[in-house]
């Protein structure tokens, strides 16, 4: 363990670029997801057929192919990129074409009759989606967004691939001047559960969060109509 607590400052320096990485990221694929899942429900084909496209490109490539076409490869067409920005564009293109899915899927699911009724109140397409559908999914969706995120998390364990010195990079450093395999890397095991343990609480809380508002809504629907049937 002496090398681990040696090389503890460089590791944290790592877990720093680590959480960079993630929350770029996070951001990065909810905005794809949304943007992506949005256009797959979209009545206009020249907005659903390129979502269609790019959900199955980014999930069925592989990620660490993507990664290093957005670094190694694209440099021979001109186009450089940073080491930093390849990672967190290859993370939140990849994860977000499998949130993309969620997100079309869970508002798919959302029962007809509450878009019938907003129909007959004379809502249009998007009103129906901002002020019925969006805020009846966004909860259901909670779960599956908190296992997306949890996998970026691990993914980002990539990003050492192209250069990127995050806690995985330095891990590998660490060992290969110490040689201190075991502990270098149960070290570093410790600290992705740890974290993914925190995205999970995260998730918990936000589930918990939404479910408090729905009761609430629930309650004060309940007494209204008691006080209805009261008079």
């Amino acid at each position: 363990m002496d090398a681990v607590i040696q090389y503890l400052p460089l590791m944290g320096q790592g877990l720093l670029v680590t959480l960079l990485v993630t929350f770029l990221g996070a951001v990065l694929t909810i905005v794809v997801a949304f943007a992506a899942g949005l256009a797959g429900l979209s009545p206009r084909w020249y907005l659903r057929w390129p979502s269609y496209v790019f959900v199955e490109f980014f999930r069925g490539s592989g990620l660490l192919v993507q990664m290093f076409w957005f670094f190694f490869a694209l440099p021979f067409l001109g186009i450089e990129l940073h080491p930093l920005f390849a990672g967190v564009l290859a993370l939140g293109l990849n994860e977000g074409a499998y949130a993309a899915e969620v997100v079309r899927g869970t508002i798919r699911s959302r029962p007809k009759g509450q878009t019938e009724a907003a129909i007959a109140l004379g809502m249009n397409r998007r009103l129906r989606l901002w002020r019925i559908l969006l805020p009846q999914s966004i909860p259901a969706m909670l779960p599956s967004f908190g296992n997306v995120m949890v996998d970026l998390l691990k993914n980002t364990s990539l990003v050492s691939l192209v250069t990127v010195s995050d806690l995985t990079w330095r891990a590998f450093n660490a060992r290969t001047v110490t040689g201190a395999t075991v502990e270098v890397f149960l070290t570093i095991l410790v600290v992705y559960y740890l974290l993914s343990l925190l995205i999970g609480w995260i998730t918990r809380l936000l589930e918990r969060r939404f479910a408090l508002d729905r009761k609430a809504v629930s309650s004060v629907r309940k007494r209204t109509l008691l006080g209805v049937a009261g008079r």
